[in-house]
């Protein structure tokens, strides 16, 4: 990661100075100001159906930074569901499900509380699904991994700390119109579900979320995917 980067926030409206402690705390990494490098995703993230939205501009200067890189072969794809199981409010349709989320926290868990910026994979509306799928025993890691490249549904930079934010400099916005913008972000999903569904049609001989815990896999396990964005 460069020194000075420029990221980009999508949102319905301009924020000049995002403040520390603001948004909700169940997205992905918890509380924190969520961005990213592609300034189109950003303004893709920005629209709904009905409205238009705007791509605040920042620069971030990450000199002093303690960054969590999730997506670095340091990290499995077990890490980003843990950390996304720990956080975000899934539907526990089973038993199995249950003991899942229990056993991926204790054992791939990550504190990003302990960093300043977080980068990782975004559970959109696909993402999301794919990953409660798989917290359901519906599929295996291995389809989960591929599934987290399906339709480039983006990377995001998550602001975490006070200091962080100090580093943070406005740079001013761009109009997204929904008109353009939401047709470009359905298309994304879209496609994503198109090749998901395909996908499931192949026959899978991988390992399901009850054969980790049975066999009480851990990280260093080769079978289990390194987190690498592609």
């Amino acid at each position: 990661m460069d020194k000075i980067i420029k990221i980009y926030h999508g949102s319905e409206k301009v924020i000049e100075q995002p403040a520390f402690g603001e948004g909700k705390k169940n997205n992905d990494f918890g509380l924190g100001f969520y961005c990213t490098e592609n300034k189109n995703l950003a303004r893709e993230w920005a629209v709904s159906s009905q409205r238009d939205g705007f791509a605040n501009c920042y620069t971030l200067d990450t000199e002093y930074l303690h960054i969590l890189n999730l997506n670095s072969p340091e990290y499995t794809i077990l890490n980003w569901i843990a950390v996304l199981v720990e956080h975000r409010l899934f539907s526990i349709k089973t038993p199995v499900a249950r003991r899942a989320k229990n056993y991926l926290i204790e054992n791939f868990s990550v504190n990003v509380n302990a960093f300043d910026v977080i980068t990782g994979y975004r559970a959109d509306d696909s993402y999301f699904d794919y990953a409660e799928a798989f917290l359901n025993n519906g599929i295996t890691v291995e389809q989960l991994a591929h599934a987290m490249h399906l339709g480039k549904l983006g990377e995001q930079i998550v602001i975490k700390s006070p200091f962080a934010f100090s580093k943070l400099e406005y740079q001013g916005f761009d109009i997204a119109e929904n008109s353009y913008y939401y047709i470009l972000r359905k298309s994304r999903d879209d496609e994503a579900n198109r090749l998901y569904l395909k996908m499931l049609e192949e026959e899978s001989d991988g390992l399901y979320i009850q054969d980790i815990m049975r066999g009480g896999i851990s990280n260093d396990d080769p079978r289990i995917p390194r987190n690498i964005f592609k």
